[in-house]
């Protein structure tokens, strides 16, 4: 089995990864749009070089209050099957190379929301990466 790249960000003190061929790009962005009546996790919509994206609070959704955001905001910008949706994050990390084999179970120690958007935990030199299912994260958004 080959390796596989995931691109890192922070959430809640958290680390997260995403594989790379599901990230789009990465950037702050400062200026969003409110969607009047949205969920408490749509953090707004924003023009991307005149595509209208999304921008979901990944904190919000993993359960955690939402934070007040000054500046700049961190956006991973991932691909969906036919959108393109940005899930507010943080801080970006790394791009991380790891073995499919690494792979450890969900801890027993995450419960509510995160629990349904995590894969899997690698185990890093210094900390533990969950590896977020940005599907399920951006379908959450529907509901």
């Amino acid at each position: 089995m080959s390796s596989v790249r995931y691109a890192t960000f922070e959430v809640a003190g958290q680390l997260f990864g995403l594989e790379v061929s599901e990230v789009q790009e990465v950037l702050a962005f400062s200026e969003y749009t409110p969607v009047p009546l949205a969920p408490g996790h749509v953090g707004g919509l924003f023009n991307l070089r005149g595509q209208v994206i999304a921008a979901l609070d990944l904190r919000v959704r993993l359960g955690e209050p939402a934070q007040e955001r000054t500046g700049p905001a961190m956006n991973v910008i991932v691909r969906t099957d036919d959108e393109s949706v940005s899930l507010l994050v943080d801080r970006i990390g790394d791009v991380v190379e790891l073995e499919p084999t690494a792979a450890e179970p969900i801890p027993d120690t995450l419960s509510g929301p995160a629990r349904e958007l995590i894969t899997a935990a690698f185990p890093l030199a210094d900390r533990l990466m969950l590896a977020l299912d940005a599907r399920a994260a951006v379908r959450g958004s529907e509901a």
